[in-house]
């Protein structure tokens, strides 16, 4: 089971990260993520609602999942801005990163849990990391000191996001099936998506699919399939244990950023994104 839920949240990390990059190269970021979400919504939907009238909601459940809606809503609006202004090598980093920290910080600081001596070092990589990789050190580096921070200061919210939706769906996974845990997901972008979409116009949607039908298609695949694995794991091993082996993808994420599009600032973005990435480990692991 353990075996099985590793190779779940690894694969799930490497999805994660491909259908980020497709975000990232988009023309519009709301259009293309309402396009690779509305197929799954579609094809779920009818599961899911049978589903809801089998099972007896608790009322605290109800709570969680209008809680994990508003997170996964902000989720999905702050990440189509993050990326409207950040590089992907440099904001999908400090999103995940910020994730997972801030789920640490506030078991210790909220829940009286504990961090051992190699917990609290790998807490420390995760913020030298993710300070060093905002270009905080290095601004000159960066497009534009307005841009830069804009960005930043996005992807930090998203971080924020990603923490609190998964706190609020490792405890919806307890009442609900994963299928439609995931299929709750993807209500909340589509409903979402739709107002931004409606703005955008018609010549919009059909301008994106002309040019990356490709990869919506791909992003149809690899996003559902990206959190249905990690819930999937949910259901086989303790969240601690195995969320941040998802955080593998943040490395990917990086790779992809620097080869696939060229961004700048390659060698320092890889070397922090995997100081990150071990720090979350070393929490999960010895922490």
């Amino acid at each position: 089971m353990i075996s099985m839920a590793f190779f779940l949240v690894l694969f799930s990390g490497i999805t994660h990260a491909v259908w980020n990059l497709f975000t990232k190269r988009s023309l519009n970021k709301y259009v293309f993520l309402w396009s690779i979400h509305i197929v799954g919504t579609l094809a779920l939907l009818p599961y899911f609602i049978i589903e809801l009238l089998q099972v007896e909601l608790h009322a605290e459940t109800l709570g969680y999942m209008a809680i994990s809606a508003l997170f996964q809503g902000s989720y999905f609006i702050f990440l189509s801005k993050s990326y409207s202004y950040g590089d992907l090598s440099q904001t999908y980093p400090i999103m995940r990163g910020t994730g997972v920290m801030l789920v640490t910080l506030l078991s210790v600081v909220l829940f009286g849990d504990s961090l051992t001596l190699v917990g609290w070092i790998g807490f420390c990589c995760i913020i030298v990391g993710l300070f060093i990789i905002s270009g905080i050190v290095n601004r000159h580096a960066d497009q534009g000191k307005t841009t830069h921070s804009i960005s930043i200061l996005y992807a930090i919210v998203v971080g924020m996001c990603v923490a609190g939706y998964t706190l609020m769906d490792k405890l919806i996974v307890q009442q609900l099936s994963p299928l439609s845990t995931l299929e709750l997901s993807n209500i909340n972008y589509v409903i979402v998506a739709f107002f931004m979409v409606i703005r955008a116009g018609r010549a919009q949607i059909i301008r994106e699919w002309q040019q990356n039908w490709k990869m919506i298609l791909i992003g149809c695949i690899c996003s559902p399939a990206s959190y249905f694995m990690f819930l999937m794991a949910m259901k086989l091993a303790p969240l601690a244990s195995i969320a941040p082996i998802r955080e593998i993808g943040t490395v990917v994420g990086t790779i992809l950023g620097i080869l696939v599009l060229k961004e700048k600032q390659g060698v320092r973005r890889i070397i922090m994104s995997a100081v990150i990435t071990c720090g979350i480990i070393s929490i999960a692991i010895w922490g």
